[in-house]
């Protein structure tokens, strides 16, 4: 018999955590075993219990949601986050990728959704990227970030983009966009193959799969710088 899913409920109101509770319990595949209504209780219950998936409503009373789930993730990356929210919010998108967050979904989820999300991310999937790539704005502000980081100088940045190239950077920018390879050939003035040579390079030099899983690599590994500049907010509204 294989293992259930052990997943952690953090949020506080008693009747949401009691809905989720029943909604698990119908699975035969997970269970819940812990209930957190703060952050600093979470934090403590998550060390104890060692969850495989951690429910987090990102409006919680002192410490927040993001910031609880930013502490689970440094001291245990392998467990899995998903961000909860009353209403879905672009910066709050933003934000959760930042801290790690595997998906980010409203509260009034479906709970057959909800299950999906919580065997995909035991599987260690980011059910994000999808998210991330249908919203132009927060995609364009992760690669900022992205390529912001790529162009500093420290010894430890310079080894991780290092395989990188400047044109590679600018593929990777312009499938964040959702471009395809014929509109990325025309913007950069270059031939189908040439992009399609890109794109194999970029994926065999991240040991990724796909196109998603390159743009969002940098964000998965923890390399995003926190915050963003009113540079970056330019870029967004004029991209």
């Amino acid at each position: 018999m294989s293992m259930k899913i052990k997943v952690l409920v953090i949020d506080d109101h008693p009747l949401f955590r009691q809905g989720i509770r029943w909604s698990v319990e119908d699975a035969k595949d997970m269970e819940v075993v812990g209930e957190a209504e703060n952050g600093q209780e979470a934090i403590k219950l998550t060390e104890r219990l060692m969850p495989d998936v951690v429910l987090v409503d990102i409006n919680l009373p002192g410490l927040n949601g993001l910031e609880v789930a930013r502490v689970i993730k440094r001291r245990d990356p392998r467990i899995g986050i998903i961000v909860l929210s009353v209403y879905e919010d672009d910066d709050q998108l933003f934000q959760a990728i930042k801290v790690g967050a595997a998906a980010y979904s409203s509260k009034d989820v479906n709970p057959d959704d909800l299950l999906y999300y919580i065997r995909e991310v035991a599987k260690g999937r980011y059910l994000i990227n999808e998210s991330v790539l249908a919203k132009p704005h927060v995609a364009t502000r992760v690669l900022h970030q992205f390529r912001e980081l790529a162009a500093t100088e420290d010894e430890q940045t310079s080894a991780l983009f290092a395989p990188l190239t400047s044109r590679e950077i600018e593929i990777l920018d312009c499938i964040a966009r959702g471009l395809s390879n014929k509109e990325i050939a025309n913007e950069l003035s270059i031939s189908g193959q040439t992009v399609k040579n890109h794109i194999t390079s970029i994926l065999s030099k991240l040991q990724v799969n796909d196109r998603t899983m390159a743009v969002i690599y940098a964000i998965k590994k923890g390399w995003i710088k926190m915050g963003y500049s009113n540079h970056t907010e330019a870029i967004e509204h004029t991209s």
